[in-house]
């Protein structure tokens, strides 16, 4: 593995685990894809540090876990932002 995706695998995980950042936001904050911070986290990180792939796993599944409840409430702002707007127009 060359030693620069090494090192940006040990900073996401070392990002995700202190920010309990979502891949998606990972990705925006390092510009590169959800699929590259993905495999970074979940396989990569595996083989340079066992210990740090498993803190982000359980962060990542944390995620998981909420992520309908971070879906709905976009859900909510876009109605009430849609519905003000309604409101101004008439």
């Amino acid at each position: 593995m060359k030693e620069y995706i090494r090192a940006r695998a040990q900073d996401l995980g070392e990002f995700v685990i202190k920010t309990r950042a979502t891949v998606r936001l990972a990705a925006r904050h390092f510009g590169i894809s959800k699929s590259t911070v993905h495999k970074d986290v979940t396989e990569r990180l595996l083989e340079i540090d066992t210990t740090l792939a498993l803190r982000v796993a359980e962060i990542l599944e944390i995620n998981l876990r909420e992520r309908h409840l971070r879906g709905g409430e976009a859900t909510r702002k876009k109605y009430i932002k849609s519905t003000e707007c309604r409101v101004d127009d008439e």
